[in-house]
């Protein structure tokens, strides 16, 4: 007889062996500790026509956002479809939906995970790989109605219910809910503390309110739960450093980068991501940062994988045109612009947000500040149809101010730094981009 899973879904399978390891490996995979892969390819080698775990693997890849683990997608995609035959219904539109993603229809392949838990409210794979995907596509709304949609359908009690409610916290943050946000946030942390996704959704509210001090200690306070043994440590420690170089408290910034951000790197490109992120704004702030560029800058092009997501490929960029590559930044934008002339969600991202930020970037380092202005400010309104979140995007935002700055553009540097300081009025930072755009 087949079996359900612990929140009540069904799954075709009868082995309650591979249905423990399948469990073990989705709890780890929610608050992404250990080895959940290695979990359910143990689970797979010993019961090769599980379905639910070739998903479960399949979800995993969807998630990384990074071409260089395709391979292992595709394969746990053609393993499920050829155990159609035995799959239930959930399991086929899993397959499906993971069939979509592989054939780089993303939108299509995240609307087709919102559909399987419209029946499913309780599938919380469907719901982590669309709430990660929304992420990826910078869809703001659904990262918040992904999760508010299955809410009534879930209470306290029920397994995994406070790493829903750490989803529902960064989706709100991402709509600028902020206070419905922290309330959820550290509602799920009182449920399970050692939920890094809702650790992480509390400090992007604090980042977003300018709340530095709060931040550094909401961070430090809690080091114990998120830090150790966890793929998402990387992206709070980069919160913190962006705490630390609000207060422009740069020596600290490079130590924790040396430190955290790539001596103890987990080799996922979101590692490489936030690296490049933080050394482009130091270099914003004309910071030296030796040769940490040009070992960055190996790194990506060691990895590859360029072509596959925009936001990724604009991240790497930044990394060859700090380490002064020019060859490497040219063959990138032409892999950009390949990318942008084929079918699929990326080449839309790309086209309409990754090549003006790519050319805008060129610009900046070329010392062309008024084609940076003029590129960025029109591609900044627009700029989360290539994902990530508003802290990580902020990254624009910056770079058009600097280069409005150094143009001695002072009445668009004034409106620009007005914005900013609307926004988040206690940061040291926007007061000291608006000190100068006054002195202009």
């Amino acid at each position: 007889m087949a079996l359900s899973d612990v929140r009540g879904n069904p799954v075709s399978t009868d082995e309650q062996a591979s249905m423990d390891a399948y469990e073990r490996a989705q709890t780890l995979f929610h608050g992404y500790y250990g080895d959940p892969l290695g979990i359910i390819d143990q689970a797979l080698a010993d019961d090769p026509v599980f379905v639910m775990g070739h998903l479960l693997r399949a979800g995993m890849m969807i998630t990384a956002s990074d071409k260089c683990v395709e391979p292992l997608l595709r394969e746990s995609v053609e393993a499920a479809e050829g155990l159609y035959d035995i799959a239930n219904e959930r399991e086929r539109r899993h397959t499906a939906a993971a069939r979509a993603w592989l054939d780089g229809e993303f939108s299509h392949s995240l609307r087709r995970y919102a559909d399987i838990l419209i029946d499913h409210p309780h599938d919380t794979l469907a719901l982590q790989v669309g709430h990660i995907g929304d992420f990826l596509l910078g869809r703001s709304t659904m990262l918040r109605d992904r999760v508010a949609g299955i809410l009534p359908a879930w209470n306290q009690g029920m397994p995994d219910f406070g790493y829903v409610l750490g989803m529902y916290a960064f989706g709100l943050e991402e709509t600028n809910l902020y206070d419905k946000a922290e309330a959820q946030g550290r509602r799920a942390l009182d449920l399970n503390p050692r939920d890094p996704w809702a650790v992480h959704a509390v400090a992007h509210v604090l980042e977003m309110q300018g709340r530095v001090d709060e931040g550094i200690a909401w961070l430090n306070g809690r080091r114990d739960d998120w830090s150790t043994d966890n793929m998402l440590s990387i992206h709070n420690w980069w919160h913190l450093a962006l705490f630390h170089l609000d207060r422009d408290e740069t020596d600290e910034v490079l130590a924790l980068y040396d430190k955290r951000l790539r001596e103890s790197s987990t080799g996922q490109v979101l590692d490489l991501i936030d690296a490049s992120a933080m050394l482009w704004r130091l270099l914003l702030r004309g910071v030296d940062v030796g040769p940490r560029w040009r070992q960055l800058a190996d790194v990506w092009q060691a990895r590859g994988g360029t072509g596959y997501y925009a936001f990724n490929d604009v991240h790497a960029l930044m990394a060859y045109l700090g380490s002064g590559d020019g060859a490497a930044a040219q063959q990138l934008i032409e892999a950009m612009e390949a990318a942008a002339q084929e079918a699929g969600t990326n080449a839309m991202m790309t086209r309409d947000v990754g090549l003006p930020v790519a050319h805008a970037l060129v610009a900046f380092v070329r010392e062309d500040y008024a084609l940076t202005v003029d590129l960025l400010r029109d591609v900044r309104l627009i700029a989360h149809r290539f994902g990530g979140s508003h802290a990580q995007r902020d990254v624009l935002a910056l770079t058009l101010v600097e280069a409005a700055l150094r143009e001695g553009a002072r009445s668009l540097a004034k409106a620009l730094t007005a914005e900013r300081m609307a926004l988040k009025p206690n940061s040291a930072g926007n007061r000291k981009l608006a000190s100068r755009a006054a002195a202009l």
